[in-house]
């Protein structure tokens, strides 16, 4: 072979460099149904969810979902929301999710909910004192404060 470059050069492919932040992006997340199901339960029930931006976190936030990791948490909300069925809102660490009319239609569909049941973010909370409560106070003319003028003249 001699001085002559032989025709079977073998170049070296140029990969990118695997750094931990690059490696922890590309790794799966393989989420369970059964926690699948369980986020998207809680969900449909509060029509809106807050998730802290802290992949490492072993639990989540909330009560109702403490037994499953964060991560889990913000990837199949993460899912949703490339498929506009929540709108997402990020301010100071919190991802903020809320539900939208095609989001609950798919949740009611994979959960085999009835049309009937709303999240508690779409139902209207009951009074808890009756409406007519100070009805009776305003026909005797007088009332708590200096209102309108009336006492000025009064000594």
């Amino acid at each position: 072979f001699g001085s002559r470059s032989s025709p079977f050069v073998i170049h070296r492919v140029l990969q990118p460099e695997v750094t931990p932040l690059t490696a922890d992006l590309a790794a799966m997340v393989l989420i369970s149904k059964k926690e699948k199901r369980q986020i998207l339960e809680h969900l449909f029930q509060e029509g809106v969810i807050c998730v802290k931006k802290d992949a490492r976190a072993c639990r989540h936030n909330e009560q109702q979902l403490e037994a499953i990791p964060n991560l889990h948490v913000m990837m199949v909300l993460r899912s949703l929301c490339s498929k506009a069925f929540v709108t997402e809102t990020f301010n100071w660490q919190w991802y903020y999710y809320y539900l939208t009319n095609e989001g609950i239609d798919y949740l009611r569909g994979v959960l085999n909910l009835p049309p009937q049941v709303m999240p508690s973010t779409l139902t209207k909370q009951r009074p808890t004192r009756p409406a007519l409560a100070g009805a009776d106070q305003g026909a005797s003319g007088e009332g708590k404060g200096w209102g309108k003028g009336k006492g000025k003249g009064k000594g």
